[in-house]
């Protein structure tokens, strides 16, 4: 189940947390890995992965540069020539009450987390029709579905990415090119590692099943998404979050 042998993976923002997670899970189904990130940050998690007798490579990657994602795709098509599967997750944060929010803090938030899934689709699509199939997903949150206060810049950014892959879904559904969502909850990472007990605590609260996720919960939506199995979802939210939000 969910094989991905000889596919080949972007993964974007793959150097922890979740990004570290799906790249790792794809590679364990089959998929040679291009785990994407910042300088040599990816390394880490190419190291855990062929360590383990599967494919992985690292490749510098900065979302906010056209140019750095157009060298990034081109590199790997000369590679490979082929993409399969392409996970965008690469995503920032910058909290902060509305009315004492900054400009620079919405732009940068916008800027990272919606902008780059555009320009690294938009860079991907050509292999992808030529080949007539490929997977896209796209990881938005659930604050992108709730709302949240003191994240209008970040809730902004991942509620446009749901509506960005539904829209995307219909123009590629001729192309035999899936298009979703995966909206993870409260996951533990290690932002959240540096978070009290109690307030991890307060949080499980909320959630109806009583625990944060993993990023193995995320990565396993992810892997459904990308394989053959999946392959009459398009245009679809799959929530990994505990019952927070139904």
């Amino acid at each position: 189940m969910f094989d991905l042998s000889g596919k080949v993976a972007i993964v974007t923002g793959a150097s922890r947390g979740i990004g570290r997670g799906v790249a790792v899970m794809l590679a364990s189904r089959g998929a040679r890995v291009v785990a994407a990130a910042r300088g040599e940050n990816a390394a880490a998690t190419v190291a855990d992965i062929t360590a383990a007798g599967q494919q992985a490579e690292a490749v510098p990657l900065e979302v906010t540069d056209s140019a750095s994602i157009e060298r990034m795709i081109a590199g790997v098509l000369e590679r490979h020539g082929r993409i399969d599967i392409l996970v965008n997750n690469a995503g920032i944060a910058r909290d902060q009450l509305m009315l004492r929010m900054k400009r620079e803090d919405w732009d940068q938030v916008i800027a990272t987390n919606l902008t780059p899934a555009f320009v690294i689709v938009q860079a991907a699509l050509k292999p992808m029709i030529k080949q007539r199939g490929g997977r896209i997903i796209n990881i938005s949150s659930v604050v992108g579905q709730t709302g949240n206060s003191g994240q209008v810049n970040y809730a902004a950014s991942k509620a446009g990415l749901i509506g960005f892959s539904k829209a995307l879904a219909r123009e590629l559904a001729s192309r035999n090119i899936t298009v979703n969502v995966v909206a993870p909850g409260l996951i533990e990472t290690d932002m959240t590692k540096a978070i009290t007990d109690k307030a991890q605590g307060d949080w499980a609260g909320q959630i109806p099943l009583g625990r944060l996720g993993t990023t193995a919960d995320v990565a396993a939506a992810v892997c459904f998404l990308a394989s053959d199995e999946a392959s009459y979802i398009t245009g679809q939210v799959l929530a990994v979050n505990g019952g927070m939000y139904m």
